[in-house]
């Protein structure tokens, strides 16, 4: 149930990020669901390759690598999901960024309801 509720909270960010943001569209709620599943598994499935193909420039960086990685996550949710259109490295980056912080805002909410 957790797991649902936080799809949800993503698809929601989703849709108003590409409201706010002129560069990322998303067709509706449903390819904004979409967007949400398919960040899921990508993060599960492709980010830990990313990461470790990459963990010298990671290294160098102090982290801040890991943020392009995020955007390029963007980007193959973009190819994937046919509904949500992101226009280039940058709205990706921004749009990445912007997820994160409010999904780790809302994250925290939504932890701090439980107690």
């Amino acid at each position: 149930m957790k797991f649902i509720i936080k799809l949800l909270i993503t698809a929601l960010l989703v849709v108003l990020l590409s409201k706010l943001l002129p560069g990322v569209s998303t067709d509706g709620y449903l390819s904004a669901i979409l967007v949400a599943i398919s960040l899921s598994l990508l993060n599960f499935i492709v980010r830990p390759i990313l990461v470790t193909l990459t963990l010298p420039v990671t290294i160098i960086t102090l982290g801040i690598f890991l943020l392009v990685i995020n955007a390029i996550i963007i980007l193959l949710a973009d190819w994937l999901v046919s509904g949500f259109e992101v226009d280039g490295l940058l709205w990706a980056f921004i749009f990445s960024l912007l997820l994160a912080i409010g999904r780790s805002i809302l994250f925290q909410l939504l932890e701090k309801d439980k107690d």
